[in-house]
């Protein structure tokens, strides 16, 4: 029976995490092959479960006692495996699912990437380019478009799922507008004319993205007469006026783009506009381990950053605006609400 197993000596933690990329490699596979899916509430003999997901019983067995190392998976005195509450979150019907997102975080350029990160350290550039000879987003559109489906369903499922809580988060009371800026499918403005009957909301964001639109906003669905669907590039202008521009999630690459990006929403909102604008942090935060992990993700393939507080302010205030309160929006998402002064 193997149990996930705490405080080991340091030389053993070292070595754990040296291996670290096997326990995401086997998360991968788990994810891959379906194993979470064709485990059912009971225990199982992996005899069974391989015969479920078309694989050889030793080698599965293998991969789950891995896996249940570190609380993934369960492993029985008698053999068998039954589901964690962290397996459950590879499964594809769990309302909470993650398996998208695990496997968006084992791509294989990850792998191709992450050898070089003591190069994007010395360089402060990402490495997407020398290894593929083009930037991020076109080398996955033009030449890795399976991974970029990865890409957008993760995108997707962790929209919706933080849709919910920053629609709870956010009191606007008394406003008649929101604008979702670069908000990919339009979850959160959806969420937020669903909680506010008579707001007005727009949504801006690639051609290519607002294309795949949540289908309540487009033209037939019930919330139509509300919503604006505009393609456009935040970086390039924001050709939206509202009483409230919400910024979730895209303040994350270089900072020239991101000033431009904060200098049209204000540009475009004009005095008085409240701007909230929804980060993921490196500090202050439970979720450290994660965000510091993607931090080091962004500077591999965009060059980008997760933001401290501090350099969330920084560049806040710095296009100019005035930062009114910072809260936490749930565990690993912080909201930082500004207006535009008069």
């Amino acid at each position: 029976m193997t149990t996930a197993q705490s405080a080991p000596p340091p030389s053993m933690r070292l070595r754990e995490l040296a291996f670290g990329a096997a326990c995401a490699a086997a998360l991968r596979a788990a994810a891959r092959l379906g194993v979470a899916d064709a485990l059912g509430d009971s225990p199982m003999a992996v005899e069974d479960l391989a015969a479920a997901v078309k694989t050889e019983p030793r080698p599965l067995r293998r991969l789950l006692r891995a896996l249940s190392c570190y609380g993934v998976f369960a492993e029985g005195p008698n053999g068998t495996f039954a589901h964690t509450d962290v397996s459950r979150l590879l499964r594809e019907d769990d309302p909470n699912s993650l398996r998208a997102i695990s496997l968006w975080c084992t791509e294989p350029w990850t792998w191709d990437a992450w050898p070089m990160l003591d190069e994007a350290v010395r360089t402060g550039r990402n490495v997407v380019e020398d290894l593929y000879g083009k930037e991020f987003f076109p080398y996955l559109n033009e030449d890795a478009p399976e991974s970029a489906d990865v890409f957008n369903r993760a995108m997707t499922t962790s929209s919706v799922q933080s849709a919910r809580d920053v629609a709870k988060f956010l009191d606007l009371t008394g406003s008649s507008s929101v604008a979702d800026i670069g908000g990919g499918q339009g979850h959160v403005v959806a969420s937020l004319l669903d909680k506010y009957p008579s707001m007005h909301g727009a949504l801006l964001d690639l051609p290519r993205v607002v294309e795949n639109a949540v289908p309540r906003l487009l033209a037939g669905g019930d919330l139509a007469d509300r919503a604006r669907v505009v393609p456009g590039d935040v970086r390039t202008a924001v050709p939206v006026k509202a009483d409230v521009y919400v910024i979730k999630n895209i303040l994350e690459w270089d900072d020239e783009s991101t000033a431009r990006t904060l200098r049209n929403v204000r540009e475009a909102g004009g005095p008085g506009t409240r701007v909230v604008v929804i980060e993921n942090l490196v500090d202050d935060s439970p979720s450290m381990r994660f965000s510091t992990a993607m931090d080091l993700l962004l500077l591999l393939n965009v060059g980008g950053a997760k933001h401290t507080t501090q350099s969330m302010v920084d560049r806040l205030t710095g296009a100019g605006l005035v930062i009114d309160d910072i809260s936490p929006v749930n565990p690993y998402l912080h909201a930082f609400d500004c207006h535009v002064p008069g």
